[in-house]
């Protein structure tokens, strides 16, 4: 099932992708709403065309939590080593945006502004210590991530990677999310991020150092997973710290990750006065 958060008519609703078109869910009302009552949202028989319809973020996390440096590739474009265990970093909730809206920015705060196309887990159920075995069972479902990323913040200016990758508008999700059931092996998707029109990371899932399961069994030894958590898993190489010479995006840029069975997720850019 592809459920999407829409407005129409100003009004903000849960809604099922079929084909070209979306359904008013009859309940709940929102995803967040969904994911945290455990819910198999009942579709209405209110529907129109997915182009009449705004497409928001597909949901609010309570947090994001994201992984570095989690393909051997991309580790190497950037000139650091692999981690022997997940790099774990956070990005703020306030920093989510929908298919559609602009990534902005002050060139006064950052003028290194980078794209990474990324797998994003919607947790599904609250867990502790969950068991590798077990852990896709915590999984809601399945949606687009660019993980935008302040370069100068991040590697020189602070030398840490919070404020340079959660500025507003800083975690584009979406369009929507296709729940667990219909995404057959999360570790076997293609992933690719496009800026304006030119192919830049080209790769698949099967690629990640530490996949799905792993992730959410080492996270929740650390801290308890809550419904509605979205977890991050990490790009692949293509970035454009990694090139030589380097490539920043710039007001006017369109990005757009894809991932196989999911969709694609596409942002213009804007730098603000």
């Amino acid at each position: 099932m592809k459920l999407a958060t829409y407005t129409h008519n100003g009004r903000t609703r849960l809604g099922q992708i079929v084909d070209d078109e979306i359904f008013e869910m009859a309940w709940p009302d929102s995803m967040i709403s969904a994911v945290r009552r455990g819910m198999t949202p009942s579709r209405g028989s209110v529907h129109m065309p997915v182009g009449e319809v705004k497409l928001e973020a597909p949901l609010r996390p309570g947090k994001i939590i994201a992984i570095g440096l989690n393909y051997a590739d991309h580790a190497a474009e950037t000139g650091q080593k692999l981690p022997e265990k997940p790099l774990v970093f956070a990005k703020f909730p306030s920093s989510v945006i929908g298919n559609g809206d602009p990534i902005t920015w002050r060139q006064s705060v950052t003028e290194q502004v980078d794209w990474e196309a990324e797998l994003a887990v919607v947790i599904g159920k609250r867990g502790k210590d969950i068991p590798e075995d077990k852990a896709l069972d915590y999984v809601f479902g399945y949606t687009c991530a660019n993980d935008v990323s302040a370069r100068d913040l991040q590697l020189t200016k602070d030398a840490q990677w919070t404020r340079g990758k959660s500025l507003d508008t800083f975690c584009p999700l979406g369009p929507w999310v296709v729940t667990r059931d219909e995404v057959a092996d999360p570790h076997n998707l293609k992933i690719k991020s496009t800026v304006s029109g030119k192919v830049m990371q080209d790769s698949n899932t099967s690629n990640l150092v530490f996949n799905v399961p792993y992730l959410i069994a080492y996270l929740s030894q650390n801290f308890t997973l809550e419904p509605g958590d979205v977890l991050v898993t990490g790009t692949p190489p293509g970035v454009g710290a990694g090139m030589k010479p380097q490539v920043f995006l710039k007001d006017g840029d369109v990005v757009t990750i894809s991932i196989e069975g999911i969709g694609d997720l596409t942002n213009p850019c804007k730098v603000e006065p």
